[in-house]
């Protein structure tokens, strides 16, 4: 598991604006920070972003590049690029409206909402709110509870979601060679046990 999270009261807030105005078609061409979050997105185990402030820009993109987000109550999303001519390329014009849906992406990107706290609530874009001091705990539960199941259940559930359109093949395949493993069958007969007692 990868867990991401704040300093300072503040997640990322993006890319250095004096460096971004000297970039130009061949860098962007190279998708630096496109490439880097894909990667974290394609990642074989859960992610967790804990955003405790500003996720701004490419800061906000890596939290969407992430499978489970929890914020505080100082959490922030927004997606500025263009203000500054630019769009936002690093995932988030389509991975933030399969999170929020499209409408709100575009709020956001197009019009510049930010989303607050309980705004990144309201449409799922965070899990859970806890104060401040809290969030490394929420994390710490949170990674805790997902390492307490299959390991091989999450990555094939994972490759499952991730994977576009319908996927009822991708579904079978999947169970069939989780349904073959010990891991399966010793869970299920602990499961059974408790059950019984």
């Amino acid at each position: 598991m990868l867990l991401l999270t704040s300093a300072g009261g503040v997640f990322a807030g993006g890319a250095d604006i004096a460096e971004l105005r000297e970039r130009g078609r061949d860098e962007a061409l190279q998708g630096i920070n496109s490439r880097l979050f894909d990667r974290v997105a394609r990642l074989p185990l859960p992610t967790v972003a804990a955003v405790g402030g500003y996720a701004i820009g490419g800061g906000a993109e890596l939290a969407y590049a992430c499978d489970v987000r929890i914020g505080t109550p100082a959490t922030v999303f927004g997606n500025p690029e263009p203000g500054l001519g630019i769009l936002a390329a690093a995932g988030a014009c389509w991975r933030l409206a399969d999170l929020v849906g499209k409408s709100v992406a575009k709020q956001v990107l197009l019009a510049g909402r930010r989303l607050n706290a309980e705004a990144a609530l309201a449409c799922g874009l965070v899990a859970e709110i806890v104060g401040s001091e809290e969030l490394l705990g929420a994390a710490d539960r949170l990674l805790d509870g997902i390492a307490a199941w299959s390991p091989s259940a999450l990555r094939l559930t994972k490759l499952v979601l991730d994977a576009p359109g319908a996927h009822p093949l991708a579904d079978d395949l999947a169970q069939a060679v989780l349904f073959e493993t010990e891991d399966k069958n010793s869970r299920m007969a602990k499961f059974l046990e408790r059950r019984k007692a």
